[in-house]
C-alpha cells in the first residue's frame, strides 16, 4: 500500500504530464494556424481561341487529401476553379469559366497549382488570385494576366519584272502590333529600304492579319521582319544569295514580373534552308 507521500508524488506527477500535454497542444494549434507556406504566381499572356497556362506553384505536400486549390479573379463572383481533396470541386465556379479549367491533378503533390485554360478570351484578362491550402498551412499568390493575338510571321521572295519583294505575313495580332524591317549586307552594311504594311480584321472581328511588303530586294542580305505590341514580339528573317534562301522566325513573350521587363522566347525555329528555284 502506497504511502500517502507517495500518492501526493504521483498525483504531482500526473498534473505535471497532463498540463505538459495541453501546452504542448495549444502551442501545436498556434503554430499550425499561424504557419504560412510559399506560394508562387508569374504574369504570364494567353492567346486568344488557344490554351494558356497560368503559373502557380506552392511548396510541396505528400497528402492529396489535404491540398485545397483555389483560384479566382478580382472582379468575378463565382471561383475560376477549385481542386480539394483530389478532386475538382465546381459548384462555386463561375459560368463564364465552366467547361474551360482544368489543374494538373498529377502534379499537384509535387507543388503545381498551376490552371489550364483552355479557349481563352479577351476578357479573361485581369488580377487572378492562387490561394494553396496543405496540412502544412496555407497561403496565396497574386498574378496579372494578359490577353492577346501573335504569331510568328513567314516571309517569302516574290519576283516580278520590276524586281524582288519580299512579303512577311502574320496570321492573328492584337492588339494591332507596329512592324518594322532591318536589311544588312553581308559585309554588315545598313541597306536602305521601303515597307508597306497593312491590316486586314479577320473573321471573329477581333485579330487582325499583318501583311507587309518590302520592295527593291538584293541579293548577297540578311533582312528581318519585326512584329511587336505590349504583349509579345516576333521576327522573321530571311537570308538572300545568288543560290538559296535561308529562313528563321522566333516568337517571345513580354513577361512583367516585380518590376523587371523580360523577354520570353516561346518558339524558335531557326536555319531552316530553302534552295531558291
Amino acid at each position: 500500500m502506497a504511502s500517502h507521500g507517495q500518492v501526493i508524488f504521483w498525483s504531482m506527477t500526473t498534473v505535471i504530464i497532463i498540463l505538459a500535454v495541453v501546452i504542448a497542444l495549444i502551442i501545436g494549434f498556434g503554430v499550425s494556424g499561424k504557419h504560412s507556406i510559399s506560394v508562387t504566381a508569374l504574369t504570364s499572356a494567353g492567346n486568344i481561341g488557344q490554351r494558356s497556362v497560368l503559373g502557380c506553384s506552392f511548396e510541396p505536400d505528400i497528402l492529396l487529401g489535404s491540398i485545397a486549390i483555389r483560384w479566382a479573379k478580382v472582379g468575378v463572383a463565382g471561383l475560376v476553379h477549385e481542386f480539394k481533396g483530389g478532386k475538382d470541386h465546381l459548384q462555386e465556379q463561375d459560368a463564364s469559366f465552366q467547361g474551360r479549367t482544368a489543374v494538373f491533378a498529377d502534379q499537384v503533390m509535387g507543388g503545381n497549382a498551376s490552371l489550364e485554360l483552355r479557349d481563352v478570351q479577351l476578357s479573361d484578362a485581369g488580377t487572378y488570385q492562387c490561394s494553396v491550402t496543405t496540412a502544412r498551412g496555407s497561403g496565396a499568390a497574386v498574378l496579372r494576366y494578359r490577353t492577346g493575338a501573335f504569331s510568328t510571321p513567314k516571309v517569302h521572295m516574290e519576283n516580278s519584272s520590276s524586281g524582288n519583294t519580299l512579303q512577311c505575313e502574320a496570321p492573328r495580332w492584337f492588339p494591332r502590333p507596329a512592324v518594322r524591317w532591318t536589311a544588312y549586307s553581308d559585309s554588315g552594311e545598313h541597306l536602305p529600304h521601303a515597307a508597306n504594311t497593312s491590316y486586314e480584321l479577320n473573321a471573329e472581328n477581333i485579330t487582325l492579319k499583318v501583311v507587309s511588303f518590302l520592295c527593291n530586294i538584293t541579293a548577297n542580305a540578311t533582312y528581318t521582319c519585326m512584329i511587336e505590341n505590349n504583349i509579345a514580339k516576333a521576327t522573321g528573317n530571311i537570308k538572300v544569295t545568288d543560290f538559296s534562301i535561308t529562313r528563321g522566325t522566333n516568337l517571345q513573350l513580354v513577361n512583367l514580373n516585380a518590376d523587371n521587363l523580360a523577354l520570353q522566347t516561346v518558339f524558335d525555329d531557326s536555319n531552316c534552308t530553302v534552295v531558291a528555284a
